[in-house]
């Protein structure tokens, strides 16, 4: 049944289901767990973890901190007790259930992409514009925006601190599918994941340029490579980061093909006249989680690495002659993005908590019925230059518009 997805009433919590309980469902049950205890939102429950395998999401909850578990994610979806739907399935699922959950009347979170097609992506806009009219809200889960010092970079930049935009270069660099022997996932199924590192890490990378910029990739010209096209059989869950299976069986052993890239890169025009740089790998030997972003503008630069997570580089050309240079700022204090929340000044945070930023605002964009960031807009306009980066690979490094 639908219903109205504003809290029924002022005290009662707004009933959370997450769909998913590996990676991501870990990740997010943690914020979940967390956000009203460091930040003012409005109540929340952890009412229910969906998963396919009813013992092992059971035993998922328990751990998670969810009062109970589900199977079958549609009967959820009747429940008046559940308000927000957040979807942490592989891509596959990402259309279908947001689509059923808009329709019931449920706020959305969906992790990136958005979606495994254009298409599918631009019909759950529309869909969600539709439901906007009834006061519900959605975002894409591009959680990294939610990076103080990220937060803090885009505050520069709209400030006007280091002037128009010349030059971006990203790249999002993983290794953990470098061992040739690693077994089979969804991750390298196109049906399931849609694409590999391009989906995977390029939508991280693409969203970062479009948010922090505020611009538009005008045309690119892009390729994508699959290092290794057979895999071992046999799942390996969800995919972590540092799986392995070096000693998975004997030469009898049967292959996959893997129908995904394993590393993707793209060269683009931005609409306000720079040029964007972008590579992503999951070949990138000694990278764990490597996300590295360096903007240059005519006034100055920042440099960011996600493995040095609470620093932001900063150049500024209007510094003295002999005194300029990168000076390092440690996004620690209070007054700095999400951080005053936490602990006391100049003690780090970690990767997990850019989900509880993400929810927080989620959270406070239903209760003051604003629009909610990263929008299933915004995850459209990433869909199509990960679309256009495959064209242009296809018709072999031809100039694409977006």
């Amino acid at each position: 049944m639908s219903q109205d997805p504003v809290t029924p009433r002022a005290a009662a919590p707004l009933g959370v289901a997450v769909i998913g309980y590996a990676f991501m469902g870990k990740a997010h049950s943690g914020a979940w767990r967390n956000v009203a205890a460091y930040f003012d939102v409005p109540a929340v429950e952890q009412t229910v973890l969906v998963g396919r395998d009813a013992a092992k999401v059971a035993a998922a909850a328990e751990r998670f901190g969810w009062k109970e578990s589900a199977t079958d994610w549609r009967a959820v979806l009747e429940r008046d007790d559940v308000h927000i739907v957040d979807v942490c399935t592989p891509g596959i699922l990402h259309h279908e259930i947001v689509l059923a959950a808009l329709a019931a009347g449920k706020h959305v979170i969906v992790e990136k992409p958005l979606a495994n097609t254009v298409a599918e992506a631009e019909e759950m806009a529309e869909a969600f514009e539709k439901a906007r009219a009834n006061g519900q809200h959605a975002i894409v889960n591009f959680n990294y925006r939610r990076v103080p010092a990220i937060a803090l970079a885009k505050k520069f930049i709209d400030d006007g601190r280091i002037g128009p935009i010349r030059h971006v270069r990203i790249s999002y660099l993983q290794d953990w599918l470098s061992d040739p022997s690693s077994p089979m996932s969804w991750r390298l199924r196109r049906e399931e994941a849609g694409s590999g590192a391009l989906g995977d890490l390029g939508s991280h990378a693409t969203d970062l340029v479009l948010h922090l910029t505020g611009e538009s990739i005008d045309s690119l010209t892009g390729g994508v490579h699959t290092f290794v096209t057979q895999r071992p059989s046999g799942d390996s869950g969800d995919g972590a980061i540092g799986g392995s299976a070096s000693d998975s069986g004997s030469a009898d052993v049967a292959l996959e093909d893997v129908t995904v890239d394993d590393a993707a890169w793209a060269t683009g025009r931005l609409s306000g006249g720079g040029i964007v740089q972008l590579e992503v790998s999951r070949f990138a030997l000694g990278a764990k989680n490597g996300l590295a972003l360096e903007i240059y503008g005519e006034k100055g630069s920042l440099t960011f690495d996600l493995e040095n997570l609470n620093e932001l580089m900063f150049f500024d050309s209007g510094d003295a002659a002999g005194e300029q240079g990168f000076r390092r700022i440690l996004v620690t204090e209070a007054g700095h993005p999400y951080v005053g929340h936490w602990w006391p000044d100049g003690h780090i945070i970690g990767w997990e908590h850019t989900f509880v930023h993400q929810f927080a605002d989620f959270l406070n964009s239903i209760r003051d019925d604003t629009e909610s960031q990263p929008s299933f807009a915004d995850g459209l306009r990433v869909q199509k230059v990960l679309a256009a980066v495959e064209s242009s690979a296809a018709a072999g490094g031809a100039s694409v518009t977006p």
